[in-house]
């Protein structure tokens, strides 16, 4: 049985990505749920991982290459995985310690100094508790650190095994 090439496996890593932010958007316009400012920040960061994936993939490189392109996509993987864990931590606070609601974003960037309005997307607030939606015993956030976890696995399969020779 064949192995994928790692310029299958970046494409592979893209198209998850690109489902993954295609799924994001069918619960925000379909099903009408409307994301919080970590739900923002874990969407940037899984476009971020499916970018670098789709550069690798166009690069097809060799050797360090495509260790480079990898690491990046662990590295990338492994932050937006913090914010799905902040996330669901949030989510598991007691009423009385979840913070206070903040501003929408647009509102934010509008009238808050950048790096304000930036922490505050970053940190998360009392919108980003709510649970709107559970399927299989986990939250939205808790699929995405799911989705992260994975991806975080293939680009370290990515990063591990033998420089292949483009296809």
């Amino acid at each position: 049985m064949p192995t994928l090439s790692s310029r299958q496996t970046f494409a592979l890593i893209a198209a998850g990505c690109l489902g993954l932010i295609l799924a994001g958007l069918y619960m925000q316009y379909a099903m009408k749920l409307i994301p919080c400012a970590l739900c923002i920040t874990q969407r940037i960061f899984i476009i971020s991982v499916g970018l670098v994936a789709l550069f690798g993939f166009i690069h097809a490189p060799t050797g360090y290459g495509q260790k480079i392109y990898a690491g990046l996509g662990i590295v990338l993987a492994a932050i937006g995985a913090s914010f799905s864990a902040r996330q669901i931590h949030l989510q598991g606070l007691p009423a009385d310690q979840v913070p206070a609601c903040g501003p929408d974003i647009a509102y934010m960037f509008d009238n808050f100094p950048l790096m304000d309005a930036l922490s505050l997307l970053l940190r998360g607030d009392g919108n980003c508790a709510e649970v709107a939606l559970t399927f299989l015993g986990l939250t939205i956030p808790g699929w995405t650190l799911v989705a992260f976890a994975g991806l975080v696995t293939f680009n370290l399969w990515q990063f591990f095994r033998s420089p292949q020779v483009p296809q």
